[in-house]
């Protein structure tokens, strides 16, 4: 199984809450999606991003239980990749909170527990083939077709 996340930054002109997509796959199918809008206003993009890898996170947990209790094993792989942005994995990485990033709130240091005990692995993913990027922003349409197959 593996995940994509992927956000937009402030893309409601109303109220400037970022959008979240994300998507996994099990044996090539998409078995769970999501696309909506952020419970809060982000002031970055990495915050942004670090929002979405939480709740992406919490569907793996759950998915992962699910896929258990059906008698499904991982053969051999332990952690669960999720594909997503650079800069939520550094985050994810970095225990120590800084100016930039103490303000964000508790529940979305999530990940950061699943990376450490090794249920999720997060992995930096190219624009190109980020299969979230048609559930969070506007893509041409040689792009759509494109991460959709």
């Amino acid at each position: 199984m593996v995940g994509f996340t992927d956000s937009d930054y402030a893309g409601d002109m109303n109220d400037r809450k970022s959008t979240s997509g994300y998507v996994f796959f099990l044996a090539g199918g998409a078995v769970s999606w999501a696309s909506k809008k952020q419970p809060v206003v982000t002031l970055s993009t990495t915050e942004a991003e670090f929002v979405v890898v939480a709740g992406c996170a919490a569907q793996c947990v759950w998915l992962r239980r699910m896929l258990e209790q059906m008698g499904w094993t991982s053969n051999g792989q332990v952690a669960t990749k999720i594909f997503c942005d650079n800069s939520a994995i550094k985050l994810s990485k970095n225990p120590v909170l800084h100016g930039r990033s103490k303000h964000i709130d508790v529940r979305f240091h999530f990940p950061r527990d699943l990376v450490k005990n090794e249920t999720v692995e997060l992995v930096c993913c190219g624009t190109r083939e980020q299969v979230a990027d048609i559930m969070t922003k506007i893509v041409k349409g040689e792009v759509f077709y494109y991460l959709r197959n």
